[in-house]
C-alpha cells in the first residue's frame, strides 16, 4: 500500500516537472509589476466615475496620481477617460418571449497625452462583453450578479489601461 502511494507521488511530481519544464521552454512568463516611463498622472475628469476612481487606486506605487484639485501642469502623463458607457441587450428569449439572457457591456473610450497636449497615444476603445442568464423568480439575485459582473468587467478594464500605460514613452 505505501509503495503504491509513493509510486503515485512520484509520477504526480514527475508530470508537475515536465509541465514546469514545458511552460518554460515556450517562454511562458508570469506577468510582473508594470515600469512606467513617467512618475506623475492625472486622471481626467476629476474626481471622475468608478472607473477613474479604481484608475487612481490601482496604479503603482512608483507613480503619484494627481489629487483632485491639483493643477495638471504637475503632471508628466495625462489619461483622459473620454467615455464610460454600460450596456444591457437582449441576446435570448423564450417562445413566450420572455427574457432569458442578457448581454452586459463596458465601452470605455481614453487617450493619453502630455499636459500640454502632444499626444502620446491616440484615443483607443476597450470593449468587454459578459452574458447572463435571467429568471424571473430570482430577480434580485441576477440583480446583485449582475453589479457582479460590471465590477469584473471595471476591473478587467483597468488591468487593461494599465497595461496600456505601461507602453507609453514620453521621448
Amino acid at each position: 500500500m505505501q509503495r503504491r502511494r509513493a509510486i503515485t507521488i512520484l509520477c504526480h511530481s514527475t508530470l508537475v516537472g515536465f509541465a514546469t519544464m514545458a511552460l518554460s521552454a515556450c517562454g511562458f512568463k508570469l506577468r510582473g509589476a508594470q515600469n512606467y516611463a513617467f512618475q506623475t498622472l492625472a486622471v481626467l475628469p476629476q474626481p471622475g466615475g468608478a472607473l477613474a476612481q479604481e484608475l487612481r487606486r490601482s496604479v503603482d506605487a512608483s507613480v503619484r496620481v494627481l489629487a483632485p484639485g491639483e493643477a495638471l501642469t504637475n503632471a508628466q502623463v495625462v489619461l483622459d477617460i473620454v467615455q464610460e458607457q454600460r450596456e444591457k441587450s437582449v441576446v435570448g428569449v423564450n417562445s413566450s418571449g420572455q427574457v432569458r439572457e442578457f448581454q452586459l457591456r463596458l465601452r470605455v473610450k481614453f487617450s493619453v497625452r502630455t499636459p500640454q497636449g502632444r499626444e502620446l497615444a491616440p484615443q483607443a476603445e476597450i470593449l468587454l462583453q459578459r452574458d447572463i442568464s435571467f429568471n424571473e423568480t430570482a430577480v434580485l439575485a441576477k440583480e446583485a450578479e449582475e453589479a457582479l459582473l460590471y465590477r469584473d468587467l471595471q476591473t478587467d478594464v483597468v488591468q487593461q489601461v494599465l497595461r496600456r500605460l505601461a507602453t507609453v514613452r514620453l521621448d
